[in-house]
């Protein structure tokens, strides 16, 4: 018999019963672009290599170990399968004069490819959404761009992924932070891994994302590029954190954060979250001005990002999992009267749908809210005797930003809902 033919390795079939979250996921993302005034441009899986050696860096992970690459048999030509979109989208942007008139927002979406080891949530055919804001100079719309993904979480019901922004700065900037880098690292060049060691004068700025434990603390006594910012990169990166403070939405700011291809300046951002163990970026991006004269277009500003679809796939997963298991709510209550406001406030909020479960038995405020939190339920309701006294409860949100509000036992239902619908 024939030996039976399997997927290479790393490339992965969707199955019928696993399409339906896929779908999920790219309807609802196409719904948000749209929203934010992105159309869809599709640019070919396949490019020539030197696209990708001059867009993302020869002594980048990516293009020494990772790329896809082979000669084209009619003509001998140095083909390469894309290991990302955004040179791509700039190559037919330059190639068709899209910037002539007016910036353009544009997304991408499909396969990627990268040989790598296949792990949880990375393949080496995996599948990206790409979004790129195309002549637009300031930080106006790399803001747009956090917020919409703000969006798109809210609107997948997603909760617990973190925003970390940083500023990378101009090429000159960067210049003179890799010389004080080279400077530094040789320093500690006992201290150094191979990989660090290797990319030292290649790449310094990668040494910063490294991963390995016994590296932690010398990377984290190196120069930071965020103090050496020139007043133009200072005001583009403060302007930015004011307009995320006025939309509402957190970040943390990361000195560390540098993003693994080299067309990047000013803006880096990832969005991580800690339920998919060390593969924890869903999103990630940031400002690559410099890109289309490199590639032998005009210079134009621009901000884009990626979205990993698998790992969105997998959060989808363990949501849905919460959500046949966990409760809307926790009601934690305490106090000689308390009591019997907590039961009246679960039947209230059950009487409008909601999954309620009561504490019970006894325990203080502090180890009742480590239940609360253990359940997996989003909200805590919790109430005192000072509550009871007033006719309230306080409405605690448990897995996402928000403050802690008092409400009319009355109201509770109806404010509820509306929380819930965040």
């Amino acid at each position: 018999m024939a030996t039976a033919l399997q997927a290479v390795r790393g490339m992965n079939d969707v199955l019928p019963d696993e399409a339906p979250l896929w779908q999920r996921f790219e309807d609802t993302a196409r719904r948000v672009f749209e929203q934010y005034g992105y159309r869809n441009l599709r640019v070919p899986l396949v490019e020539p290599t030197p696209l990708y050696v001059r867009s993302i860096g020869e002594h980048t992970d990516v293009v020494e170990k990772e790329m896809y690459t082979f000669a084209d048999r009619l003509n001998g030509d140095s083909l390469t399968l894309r290991p990302e979109a955004t040179a791509g989208i700039v190559r037919a942007a330059i190639e068709h004069s899209l910037t002539y008139e007016r910036p353009q927002r544009v997304w991408t979406a499909g396969p990627m490819f990268r040989h790598e080891r296949p792990q949880k949530g990375r393949y080496r055919q995996f599948h990206q959404f790409d979004v790129e804001a195309l002549g637009f100079p300031g930080p106006d719309v790399d803001a747009e761009q956090i917020v919409m993904l703000a969006r798109l979480w809210r609107a997948l019901g997603l909760t617990g992924i973190a925003l970390s922004i940083n500023s990378i700065g101009d090429a000159d900037e960067r210049r003179a932070h890799r010389a004080a880098l080279i400077e530094y690292f040789e320093a500690h060049n006992n201290a150094l891994d191979e990989d660090a060691k290797r990319r030292l004068h290649a790449n310094p700025l990668r040494i910063l994302d490294s991963k390995n434990p016994a590296m932690q603390a010398i990377v984290e006594g190196a120069p930071r590029l965020v103090d050496r910012l020139g007043a133009a990169s200072r005001a583009h990166f403060d302007e930015l954190r004011a307009l995320l403070d006025e939309a509402g939405v957190r970040y943390t700011v990361n000195p560390r954060l540098v993003r693994g291809l080299d067309y990047y300046n000013r803006t880096v951002f990832e969005w991580v979250t800690d339920a998919l163990g060390a593969q924890g970026t869903v999103a990630g991006g940031g400002r690559y001005d410099g890109l289309f004269a490199e590639l032998g277009g005009k210079p134009t500003p621009a901000c884009g990002f990626a979205i990993g679809v698998e790992r969105m796939v997998l959060l989808l997963e363990a949501q849905a999992k919460r959500d046949a298991s966990a409760a809307d709510a926790y009601v934690v209550h305490a106090g000689a009267t308390a009591a019997p406001t907590a039961r009246r406030a679960a039947e209230a909020l059950r009487d409008h749908g909601a999954n309620v479960v009561v504490h019970a038995g006894a325990g203080n405020f502090r180890a009742q809210m480590k239940k609360a939190d253990a359940s997996g339920a989003r909200f805590a309701i919790i109430v005192g005797d000072d509550e009871a006294a007033a006719g309230t409860v306080a409405i605690k949100p448990l897995r996402e930003g928000g403050e802690q509000v008092a409400v009319p036992v009355a109201d509770l239902a109806a404010r509820f809902a509306a929380l819930q619908s965040r």
